[in-house]
């Protein structure tokens, strides 16, 4: 799959999440997020030929990138996803916290798919 193809989920389910919260569904916005997140971090490891069918592979490239893009802010960014695909499971996250942690992975998604070569 072509990084592209990955991008283009990504944006597309942060639009989905974006109506999903604001229908009031928290747990389909919250797993919206996640793709989002995991499907930009996919785009990127395409281009470099990694493997990322994993969470322990979605991780390390994550790592991997925020070194090579000199970008401290992207382990955080993925680790508040995290709190969202968890968030799908337990709906644990009060709405305060939704509020506050939503633009980080919105920001992750952006950065990532931003480094992307053409």
């Amino acid at each position: 799959m072509e990084h592209e193809d990955h991008g283009r989920p990504a944006r597309e389910f942060l639009e989905a999440s974006d109506q999903e919260f604001a229908a009031g569904d928290h747990l389909q916005a919250s797993e919206k997020l996640w793709g989002a997140a995991t499907h930009a971090v996919m785009a990127a490891a395409v281009q470099r030929d990694w493997r990322c069918r994993s969470h322990r592979e979605l991780k390390n490239a994550v790592r991997q990138l925020s070194i090579e893009f000199d970008d401290r802010t992207l382990p955080g960014g993925f680790g508040v996803a995290e709190k969202f695909h968890r968030n799908f499971y337990h709906d644990e996250m009060p709405d305060y916290e939704i509020e506050e942690d939503r633009p980080t992975v919105r920001d992750f998604v952006n950065a990532l798919l931003g480094h992307l070569r053409a």
